[in-house]
């Protein structure tokens, strides 16, 4: 078929041909592409060719271990007993008997104030007492020749009674002048000197009764039920690193604050040594009930997805080989294999498995994101664990 001009022109049949054999090529392009990516897919979930690339891994045994549950606080120490000595009455300080940071016994004598004028006046009563007895004894006499009356007998009787007051009076006024100690402690930093005059209420030196020494901390409300007294209470201090001071839990006090609804707590430690001041920060281990035993873990091995909590196991790769050679390949080559479990309680850097793996299983510890699918092929590296301490510190920054 020709037009006009004489130029021939492709039939519409022959271009919807060509049309037709482009799309089929196209499609079994597209086809053949997908066949082929789908048939290396298999193969390499099947462990042929390449197979899924190893992913490298830490590993540990999973081990039980004794499990001890606590709680844990901040609290204050505090003196059983602590006061501030201080005089009644003012007076010049006549002598020092301590030296600061000294430990006394209960009694010994701490400063003396000038009582020169007291002594005199206690001596001069007692004089008066004399007299007063002398007289009492004449006048009886007299009334028994009828020479006095009964009310002289009276007056004389309560003129001593009240001279013996009035020593007894200046005889306390006396003993206020020297300051003891009123129990056995610690003193304090003193400044005051002989020669100094004192007021009535001015601070000579603190004491501290500090063996054993209290120590004070809050807890929830919601924690009541699992405090009973005499519970083990462990301490520490930065004061003193890596040492540890054990006590009893004491007391619970009786009232709840109702701003922070958290209840006061008071465990006593001994404290021989005298390491321990008022005052310190400590941090309080309450052990809480008996020693139990689970099978414990870095939080950092546990996974969590929405079907609960699990952690990878690393068991020998199961081998189509026969023989001999299936013993050894098994027996070097390990696989992920993905166990749920159920976890207990917590402690610093481990958690509690209660149920889900059992003591000898080797766990991935770091490394999980690595692994596709359960059967992924594992390299062990253990250069590097995850954080595994029950009582973690703060690192050095």
């Amino acid at each position: 078929m020709t037009d006009r001009t004489g130029d021939k022109k492709p039939s519409l049949k022959k271009r919807m041909t060509i049309m037709l054999i482009a799309v089929f090529l196209l499609i079994g392009a597209i086809v053949g592409y997908n066949l082929f990516q789908a048939a290396m897919l298999k193969k390499m979930l099947e462990g042929g060719g390449g197979g899924i690339p190893p992913a490298t891994v830490s590993t540990m045994k999973a081990q039980a271990q004794d499990w001890q549950d606590a709680l844990n606080a901040v609290g204050t120490l505090r003196a059983v007993r602590g006061v501030d000595l201080s005089t009644e009455i003012a007076g010049l300080v006549r002598r020092v008997n301590f030296a600061s940071g000294a430990d006394v016994a209960p009694g010994i004598v701490l400063v003396e104030l000038n009582s020169d004028a007291e002594r005199a006046q206690v001596e001069s009563l007692k004089v008066a007492v004399e007299l007063a007895t002398t007289t009492l004894n004449r006048d009886r006499e007299q009334l028994a020749v009828q020479a006095v009356s009964q009310a002289t007998i009276d007056n004389d009787e309560a003129d001593l009674r009240s001279k013996k007051a009035q020593v007894a009076q200046m005889q306390a006024t006396l003993e206020k002048k020297t300051i003891h100690a009123p129990f056995a402690g610690r003193l304090g930093i003193s400044t005051i000197a002989p020669g100094q005059y004192l007021n009535a209420g001015d601070k000579i030196v603190s004491l501290q009764a500090i063996d054993p020494i209290y120590v004070d901390f809050f807890v929830p409300q919601n924690q009541i039920s699992r405090i009973t007294r005499k519970e083990t209470v462990i301490i520490a201090t930065d004061a003193w690193p890596g040492r540890e001071f054990k006590g009893k839990l004491s007391a619970v006090n009786s009232t709840i604050d109702p701003t922070t609804r958290n209840i006061q707590v008071e465990a006593t430690i001994a404290n021989p040594d005298r390491a321990l001041l008022p005052g310190m920060y400590t941090k309080v281990n309450v052990q809480l009930g008996g020693v139990q035993r689970f099978i414990t873990l870095p939080q950092a091995a546990v996974t969590y997805n929405p079907y609960g909590a699990a952690v990878f196991l690393a068991r020998p790769a199961e081998s189509a080989k026969s023989g001999a050679a299936a013993k050894s390949d098994a027996a070097t080559s390990l696989v992920a294999s993905q166990t749920f479990v159920t976890l207990g309680p917590t402690r610093g850097d481990q958690v509690a498995i209660v149920k889900g793996i059992q003591e000898g299983d080797t766990v991935v510890t770091s490394g999980q994101m690595k692994l596709l699918r359960p059967g992924t092929p594992l390299i062990v590296n253990n250069t590097v664990q995850p954080r595994n301490d029950p009582n973690p510190k703060p690192q050095e920054q």
